[in-house]
C-alpha cells in the first residue's frame, strides 16, 4: 500500500484544539489522556496537508460533521476513514454530491480489510 495523504481544513483544526480541553473539562478523559490525545492530534496534523474549503455541504444528519466533507471535497479525498456512525451512514449517498462523488467512507476496520484484500490480489 503507497501512503496516503492526510488533509485537515481550519474548521477541523479549531476542533482539534478545543475538544481535548472540553473532554477533560467534563471528566470524561483524565489529565494524562487529554496530553495522549493532544499528542495524538499533533502527530497528526503534522504530517496534514491543509485545505481550505470553498463550497458548504449540507448532508449529514450531525450538521457539525459537514465541515469533514467540506474538507473531503477540497481535498479531493478518495477515502474518509471514521468511526463516526453520522458520517458512515452517507457512505451511498455521497456520491450524489458534486466533489464528493469518488469519496468512499469506511469505517477503519474496513479500510483495513479492503487494503489488505487489494494487496492478496496483486500478488
Amino acid at each position: 500500500m503507497r501512503n496516503a495523504d492526510l488533509y485537515v481544513s481550519p474548521d477541523l483544526l479549531a476542533e482539534y484544539r478545543e475538544v481535548p480541553e472540553q473532554l477533560r473539562s467534563s471528566g470524561k478523559v483524565t489529565a494524562d489522556q487529554r496530553l495522549a490525545l493532544v499528542s495524538g492530534i499533533a502527530a497528526f496534523v503534522a504530517e496534514a496537508r491543509v485545505v481550505v474549503p470553498t463550497r458548504p455541504v449540507s448532508l449529514c444528519r450531525d450538521p457539525e460533521d459537514d465541515m469533514v466533507l467540506e474538507c473531503c471535497r477540497a481535498a479531493r479525498a478518495s477515502f474518509l476513514i471514521t468511526g463516526d456512525r453520522d458520517l458512515l451512514d452517507l457512505a451511498t449517498r455521497v456520491a450524489s454530491v458534486a466533489g464528493l462523488r469518488r469519496l468512499v467512507i469506511l469505517a477503519p476496520r474496513a479500510f483495513v480489510e479492503r487494503t489488505l484484500s487489494r494487496g492478496a490480489r496483486k500478488r
